[in-house]
């Protein structure tokens, strides 16, 4: 059985491939008459955005309350590096842009759930009554309110892992025998 090869694709790798040739044409251009680079063009920018929505649509990426924010950092990331693609030594784009949101993702989520902690650690801190007796009600022990009872709901409802609480608690440094 053949694979179709006209089959709809959301990007065209082809022209995406052309475009960025004459994007970047001009940019050497720019760069040798000392004048600023040119802008994106509709094109490359609408490939951006189309290839950062299909990736927030990716089963890793999906569930994130912050989609927007993960999808705005990937097209800003491609637009500050989009002069760094060679079309000499890659013929494909689509691949080198797709990775580059696919980082941008990937940091943007260790930074929410970076504040994720730090939103916890200050309601646990605070002297606030009614921020205690929230927590007491549903994370607390009933007759402890230092210490956690319930370790995984903490960590669901913040979108924390084991490994990402031992990441963000400060680790104190031990003292050398001399």
């Amino acid at each position: 059985m053949k694979k179709d090869k006209n089959k709809y694709h959301y990007v065209d790798n082809e022209k995406f491939y052309l475009e960025m040739c004459v994007w970047k044409d001009a940019i050497l251009k720019a760069e040798d008459q000392d004048e600023p680079k040119p802008p994106v063009t509709n094109y490359i920018g609408e490939c951006f955005l189309k290839i950062a929505n299909h990736l927030s649509h990716k089963p890793n990426f999906i569930n994130y309350p912050y989609k927007e924010e993960m999808v705005s950092d990937g097209i800003e990331n491609c637009v500050m590096y989009a002069h760094n693609f060679n079309p000499e030594k890659s013929k494909n784009p689509f691949s080198y842009f797709t990775q580059i949101i696919y980082y941008a993702f990937l940091r943007r989520i260790d930074k929410e759930k970076k504040q994720s902690y730090i939103k916890y650690k200050l309601l646990e801190n605070s002297n606030d009554a009614e921020i205690q007796q929230w927590l007491n009600q549903n994370y607390y022990d009933q007759g402890n309110n230092n210490s956690v009872s319930n370790k995984e709901k903490v960590q669901k409802d913040l979108n924390l892992s084991e490994g990402d609480l031992e990441k963000y608690v400060s680790k104190t440094k031990k003292k050398r025998k001399k």
